[in-house]
This record gives structure tokens, C-alpha cells and sequence, in this order.
């Protein structure tokens, strides 16, 4: 099983909704925030968690889901804000797992349609698969190309 893999989608997920939550303000985005503390080895290097979940942010920054100025430290990324290609596909509406809302004001029905708001729900659940399924959405551009 690769859990590193599902680390990610967790890391990627929480680092762009932090982003998404400070949209379009600039933010330092602190691993710490995204995994908890995690203690240094004994020569005091970052864990592997860590270093693994600082590793996703700067991917999703190489792939242009978000750009930030420089790193603080191991610690963040600094002056960190999504872009456009991130924006576009987290305000998303996707199919919703859920029953039917139609008694629900449009803009709310809106809202939980939203890319980032199933995301969320996902990590709040803590339901792999479903965050996993999501995030997957999230990278691939051929849902967006073919609407």
C-alpha cells in the first residue's frame, strides 16, 4: 500500500483550501498547519512526513497550482496564493455524492457543488478514498478540456 501517495492528496487538498481560504491574499503556508508537529530526527533534520508533505506543496507550486516567493526555513512556504489554474478548477462544480438539495437556495447548492467544498468535506470525514477520487479530479485537465 502506498501511504506516502495518500499523504499527498491529503497534503495537496489542505495546502490548496488553506490557499483557497485566504484567496486572493498572499499567506505563508506552514507545514506545521497542514500535518501537525512533528519532531526533528536525532541530527535534526525534518521527518520524512514533513519533508514529505513541504515536498507536495512545492510539486503543486512546479505544476502551477500556486506560486510563493520563497521557502521559510523547512518550516513554509512564504507569500504563497493560488493561481489561476488552481482557482478555476476548485470553484469547479463537480457531481455530488450526497442526495439532492433542490430546496436549497442556488447559491448555496452552488457552494457545495464546488471542487473545494467536496474537498473539504472529504478531509473533515477523513475519508481517503473520496479525497483521493477528488484530488485525482483536481489534477486531471481533461475533465476541465472536455466541459
Amino acid at each position: 500500500m502506498d501511504l506516502h501517495i495518500d499523504d499527498f492528496y491529503r497534503d495537496a487538498a489542505a495546502g490548496l483550501l488553506i490557499l483557497y481560504q485566504a484567496f486572493p491574499r498572499k499567506v505563508a503556508l506552514y507545514v506545521e498547519d497542514l500535518i501537525g508537529h512533528e519532531e526533528p530526527d536525532e541530527f535534526g533534520l525534518p521527518s520524512k512526513r514533513h519533508q514529505g508533505c513541504l515536498g507536495a506543496l512545492i510539486w503543486l507550486a512546479e505544476e502551477g497550482y500556486m506560486r510563493f516567493e520563497s521557502t521559510i526555513h523547512f518550516q513554509a512556504l512564504d507569500q504563497a496564493a493560488l493561481t489561476e489554474k488552481a482557482f478555476m478548477r476548485l470553484t469547479r462544480s463537480v457531481p455530488s455524492v450526497g442526495t439532492s438539495h433542490e430546496s436549497l437556495p442556488a447559491s448555496v447548492r452552488r457552494v457545495q457543488s464546488t471542487l473545494a467544498h467536496q474537498l473539504r468535506e472529504a478531509l473533515r470525514e477523513g475519508d481517503s478514498e473520496r479525497l483521493a477520487k477528488l484530488t485525482r479530479q483536481l489534477f486531471d485537465s481533461a475533465v476541465i478540456e472536455h466541459r
